[in-house]
């Protein structure tokens, strides 16, 4: 198990987590911008990230949000993902850059100063914005703090980074691993808007192992269908989730099976990562389904549960309520129209089996070890740096209607996420 004491503690482990891959560098630059929409409420500030190769390189791939309403970076990096050579992305936190004025316009005005600053062209590169949506980006302020962004760039360190893209979350996300002779590192945002249907809020990847581009695509496109699309902190789907990769193609090329497994070890570490550090997470949700029609719906299904207020708030509460589980099991098989044997379902909480054969198994003992067991599990939500453990509460579903199977991870539902949305913007 993993478990921190403070923010010196997790961040020694990050340390040795988020060194670079070679032919990679990092930097990360601050700056302050008086919002047009809401000029009353002073100075905001906003952090800018730079990940950038060396060398431009023809291996790099993205997935990004399917929501309609889609950022600008996500539309300016669709197209980007059409270009010969990447040499890698600008981040700013603060504004996501959403339907705003001139916002496409805006993305390619702050690229072109990118290109200057570190050279090739504007279409080498790659933009990202998360915050607020709505609000216009302050670009001549931005523009103003490029040159110092590419300037801090060191090729040790993608720390820095996973600190400066931060918005709601309460400590940084990195994650790596070392496959034949180099290394896939991996950063990651997020704590609210979190149901993905391509990948999380945001994540960068950065490998030196050599891998064709189409390769690097179908294989991220794959990993994070199964890692961070299967996660859930709140059911809200983001306008501008992005997943982006980039090899330097400085080592040799591991098997595409090695490097599959290599990248989905990573990323299925950041997902809970990014769970656990949700907006007023206090329990980390597995629910595992097995004995399905299909593996999604087994997905769905375990969404369905972890989705439901009413299962996160007793959960939250450290009160094993789990007549509210198998509700949501029944809501959600009978508004689909899925036939299937009540007498067959099996569910368990922890290691205790709670209904089977169409009834519950409770007594007072029992309600004792998974009240014991919630508590057991619990994270304080106002500790900030560092998470304090890795314990979750696991749910397990059997439908006996099948062979499919999903397993999704999410988080319960607290008043500090309330009052964390509810003042966001003040």
């Amino acid at each position: 198990m993993e478990s921190y004491t403070s923010p010196e503690d997790y961040g020694a482990t990050l340390t040795a987590r988020a060194a670079l891959p070679e032919g990679f560098r990092a930097g990360t630059a601050t700056l302050s911008f008086v919002a047009a929409e809401r000029a009353s409420r002073g100075a905001y500030a906003m952090n800018l990230s730079l990940l950038v190769l060396d060398e431009p390189t023809p291996s790099f791939a993205g997935v990004f949000t399917r929501n309609a309403f889609p950022g600008y970076p996500v539309i300016v990096g669709r197209k980007r993902l059409t270009m010969p050579f990447s040499r890698g992305v600008i981040v700013n936190n603060k504004v996501a850059n959403v339907c705003a004025p001139d916002g496409e316009k805006d993305v390619e005005r702050l690229l072109a100063r990118l290109a200057e600053a570190a050279g090739g062209d504007a279409d080498d590169y790659f933009s990202c914005s998360t915050g607020i949506i709505g609000w216009k980006l302050p670009v001549r302020e931005m523009e103003e703090s490029i040159p110092a962004l590419v300037s801090s760039a060191r090729s040790d360190s993608l720390l820095g980074v996973a600190s400066a893209i931060m918005t709601t979350d309460r400590y940084p996300k990195v994650r790596s691993a070392a496959l034949g002779e180099g290394r896939i590192v991996a950063v990651a945002k997020g704590a609210g808007m979190i149901e993905p249907n391509m990948a999380t809020m945001l994540a960068f990847v950065a490998t030196d192992l050599e891998i064709k581009r189409q390769e690097l695509q179908e294989t991220l496109s794959k990993v994070a269908g199964r890692t961070f699309n299967r996660i859930s902190i709140d059911g809200d789907q983001s306008t501008s989730d992005t997943v982006l990769a980039f090899s330097s193609r400085k080592r040799r090329a591991v098997s595409p099976r090695q490097f599959e497994e290599g990248l989905a070890t990573v990323c299925a570490a950041l997902a809970e990562d990014l769970v656990r550090n949700g907006e007023g997470t206090s329990h980390v949700i597995r629910v595992a389904v097995g004995g399905a029609p299909s593996d999604a719906i087994a997905v769905d299904l375990g969404k369905a549960i972890l989705n439901s207020p009413l299962v996160k708030t007793a959960v939250f509460g450290n009160d094993p309520n789990v007549g509210r589980i198998v509700s949501a099991i029944g809501d959600y098989l009978g508004n689909r129209g899925e036939a299937f044997n009540p007498a067959k379902v099996r569910v368990r909480l922890g290691d205790e089996v709670i209904f089977s054969e169409g009834r519950f198994h409770l007594d007072a003992s029992t309600e004792e070890r998974l009240a014991r067991l919630l508590k057991e599990a619990q994270l304080n939500p106002k500790i900030k740096g560092y998470p304090e453990h890795d314990r979750t509460v696991d749910i397990v579903v059997d439908l006996g209607a099948g062979s499919g199977q999903g397993r999704v991870i999410g988080s319960d539902l607290s008043d500090d996420y309330v009052r964390e949305n509810a003042d966001y913007r003040t």
